[in-house]
């Protein structure tokens, strides 16, 4: 339950789920994402990720995500993996690339997605990593976002995951604040220098939280 009394309930996600799903997933993280994504001639960043979620394989697929309900409607998203998802993550985005973007115009997103992970890094040891946590604008400040990091951290407990970590726009305080408040600490900064006609990629600080 949220504190402000609403009951949030909370599934995997499905394919049905597209239409609020993924503009929560794009919202989370717009201008990296419009970076490597939103390409010259047209490629659409949230086009690409209604590709892969529908597709259901990968980070952005929907099999990867949490949904949280209010009254049967789809409120918040979000996902939580581990360093093992690194190779079928890769593999997946790989083939969803060409596919939605052919071959010539997939290898210029696929160099802009490595470049930003040297901002926004994937988790590695025995690292449980939160991404894409969004909840509708209408609704923030109602304790939901809280109700989704406990769902999370709980389902990383419930894997063995002794350490929950996550990426943070040094530009966005008040999603940081949230995660100070649900437990998390910063442990260090990542300067971006990425740049294109569609923005900048901030700065992110990773937050970790150790599950007790």
């Amino acid at each position: 339950m949220a504190r402000s009394g609403l009951q949030v309930r909370f599934r995997p996600a499905a394919p049905e789920d597209a239409a609020v799903a993924v503009p929560l997933i794009y919202s989370s993280g717009p201008v990296a994402f419009d970076y490597v994504f939103t390409t010259r001639d047209g490629g659409d960043a949230r086009a690409f990720l209604q590709h892969c979620f529908v597709d259901g394989a990968g980070e952005f697929g929907w099999r990867n995500h949490w949904v949280g309900l209010v009254e049967g409607k789809v409120v918040t998203v979000g996902a939580g993996f581990g360093a093992d998802a690194k190779w079928p993550f890769m593999l997946a985005a790989a083939r969803q690339i060409v596919r939605h973007y052919g071959l010539r115009r997939g290898l210029g997103v696929i160099a802009r997605g490595l470049r930003v992970e040297s901002v926004i890094q994937p988790p590695k040891g025995d690292m449980h990593y939160l991404a894409h946590l969004a909840v509708l604008p209408e609704l923030r400040g109602h304790g939901i976002g809280r109700a989704l990091i406990d769902q999370l951290v709980g389902m990383a407990r419930d894997v063995g995951r002794s350490r929950v970590v996550l990426d943070v726009a040094a530009s966005n305080p008040r999603a940081e604040a949230l995660y100070r408040r649900a437990g998390f600490k910063v442990t260090g900064e990542r300067k971006s220098q990425l740049a294109n006609e569609r923005g900048r990629v901030p700065d992110h600080r990773r937050m970790e939280r150790i599950v007790d």
